[in-house]
């Protein structure tokens, strides 16, 4: 019988770790608890990557952003994760995308002169990583010519070439959870869908079959909290301060012939950029915004105008001719779930946090979908419950 499947009928109701969210973090922790040799039960109320790992960009991030922003443990964690995705355990998965920043006239000489030195630091955090330059190719700069051969719906007037890098890209991130949960489940986890964790303590918890409504009480030796943005409301003391990323879909014909990924400056930033990624299916997803959410968390939360508007007008300000709102023919939006710190949702770190309530529950939050795998590694180490080191760097 298959270990996924919907509801509670048949689960274990005593294991050794209860895992509670089935998104990138949660199905990775499931993973790497059953590579391990523990008896797993991984739930959540809706279904495998319902929210915010099916909402991303799909890429596989280097952590380039994270370098300008001086998070350097972040950004080499990012750069060695994305090294391990694409060369070890996820191949199939995923492939080399090159990323051009054009060479407008509304970036400076020394604009111009700092992402080209941003973008040689990443390649020496590729290097840290030991990633290999036949799977990431190093960055250079390129001919006006050749950045209009990769990208001809840029516009011409002031164009005086381009930054040419590369960068991860995943085939599908909803896939991507679901081959995670898949895997988790051969090594013998028992992962269930629709199965609403109520309450949590770190030795069980009361879960309802959202398919019947009974409730079922759930006894483990730990229990692993990794409902993203909805930690906080099974862990009080978890304070979380989600921010919304919103994306736009255009048809391919919007932008013909985008041989690579845009990298538009926004302006008046030195390390905030809107980008343009071509996807595997044809369309081009245009994104993102970093935008403060406050009050109850959607299920699945909302682009506004406001956000529509400012990524067509970046994006647009770099193309012959100018984004409109007719050419959008979708609209996206998934919650970070980011640790509390004070400031704004773009100054806090996307560094990763694993915490222990009063309760034993064990709570990891932060991060990002390139560095799941780290980040349950970590929240599996910080539950003790074997002496077994993990093995999913190297686990297809």
């Amino acid at each position: 019988m298959t270990r996924i499947q919907p509801g509670l009928a048949g689960a274990p109701l005593a294991v050794d770790l209860l895992v509670i969210g089935l998104g990138g973090t949660g199905s990775g922790v499931a993973l790497d608890a059953a590579s391990r040799g523990l008896s797993v039960l991984a739930v959540d109320a809706h279904d495998l990557a319902f929210g915010t790992s099916r909402w991303s960009s799909k890429l596989v991030h280097g952590g380039l952003r994270y370098l300008a922003n001086g998070q350097i443990g972040v950004a080499h964690e990012s750069a060695v994760e994305r090294g391990i995705l694409m060369e070890s355990t996820a191949p199939h998965l995923t492939h080399p995308m090159p990323m051009l920043l054009p060479l407008m006239s509304s970036v400076s000489v020394a604009q111009a002169a700092l992402a080209a030195a941003g973008l040689r630091a990443g390649d020496v955090l590729r290097l840290s990583a030991r990633t290999s330059a036949a799977t990431l190719p190093r960055p250079r700069r390129v001919s006006r010519n050749e950045a209009l051969r990769l990208a001809p719906s840029l516009r011409q007037s002031g164009l005086r070439g381009g930054l040419l890098s590369w960068d991860g890209q995943l085939e599908d991130d909803a896939r991507f959870v679901t081959c995670l949960a898949r895997t988790a489940a051969s090594l013998g986890a028992n992962v269930r869908t629709r199965a609403r964790v109520l309450s949590a303590t770190g030795t069980g918890a009361t879960v309802r079959d959202e398919l019947t409504g009974e409730t079922y009480e759930v006894t483990a030796r730990g229990v692993i909290n990794a409902a993203g943005v909805w930690a906080g409301t099974l862990v009080d003391s978890v304070k979380l301060k989600p921010s919304r990323g919103t994306h736009l879909v255009l048809r391919a014909t919007t932008l013909p012939g985008l041989a690579a990924a845009l990298t538009v400056p926004v302006p008046g930033t030195t390390s905030r950029f809107v980008f343009a990624l071509p996807q595997p299916d044809g369309t081009i997803y245009v994104g993102l915004t970093d935008e403060e959410t406050n009050g109850d968390i959607p299920d699945v939360p909302q682009p506004t105008e406001g956000e529509i508007g400012f990524l067509l007008d970046v994006v647009g300000a770099a193309l012959e001719r100018p984004l409109r709102r007719s050419d959008v023919i979708g609209t996206y939006a998934g919650l970070r779930p980011l640790l509390d710190s004070g400031g704004s949702t773009a100054d806090l770190s996307r560094k990763h946090a694993v915490l222990t309530s009063s309760t034993g529950v064990v709570t990891v939050v932060g991060g990002k979908l390139t560095t799941y795998r780290q980040m349950a590694q970590d929240a599996v180490d910080a539950v003790a419950l074997t002496p077994q080191p993990c093995r999913t760097h190297s686990l297809p």
